[in-house]
């Protein structure tokens, strides 16, 4: 897959998170995600910094953060906020044709959208399916690489297989599942592992922990 193809799947998985975000009630807004201490809002002020911030930014901000990541994320998303939930989801509305990244590695960039559009759409029990081919795209990616999360090492020793998409990697103990449960699993929800079966469930959950 080349770059372009990749940055038309980002577009429309940051679309379709879009589509869903104007459906929330105001006070929606501010519940809890399956992303740390971050509500609704905050997330989606991240996602637009995200695709707001290209290399130099991104190094700058890195380092004034003292290389602290949750603080370069936490600076980067405050200035992403707008006054209201209204204003929050018009900046990242805007951002959604945007073909800014710090690096290289588009799938990342594209599990990001899909892992923090199901932060947000879990816990509201809402629906926010991404298609099949990015998801697939993420799963080979995360299972191949650490990059923003320990995918690849939390998966180690591991034989992961989707049950509704032509994904499976690894070898070891069995876990089975959607290919979306599957991409939460590894970027550490464990939410996501009460939907995946296998010997190695148990195994996956005591490397999250």
């Amino acid at each position: 897959m080349n770059e372009a193809e990749y940055w038309d799947l980002i577009h429309t998985e940051r679309a379709r998170l879009a589509d869903l975000l104007s459906t929330l009630e105001p006070e929606q807004w501010a519940l809890a995600t399956l992303c740390a201490d971050w509500m609704v809002e905050q997330v989606v002020a991240h996602l637009t910094a995200a695709a707001n911030t290209g290399k130099w930014a991104w190094i700058r901000s890195i380092v004034r953060a003292g290389f602290d990541p949750a603080k370069h994320n936490a600076r980067l998303l405050e200035r992403r906020l707008g006054g209201s939930p209204e204003e929050t989801l018009a900046k990242f509305h805007s951002s959604i044709p945007l073909t800014i990244a710090p690096t290289k590695d588009f799938p990342a960039f594209l599990g990001e959208v899909i892992v923090h559009g199901q932060d947000i759409a879990r816990p509201l029990e809402l629906d926010l399916t991404p298609g099949a081919e990015a998801t697939v795209e993420v799963a080979r990616y995360f299972a191949s690489k650490d990059f923003a999360v320990n995918s690849k090492t939390l998966v180690k020793g591991l034989k992961l297989s989707a049950v509704d998409a032509d994904f499976e990697s690894g070898s070891g103990l069995e876990v089975t599942g959607r290919v979306l449960d599957l991409v939460m699993a590894m970027a550490g929800r464990p939410e996501a592992l009460r939907d995946l079966t296998g010997s190695g469930v148990a195994e996956l959950r005591r490397q999250m922990d």
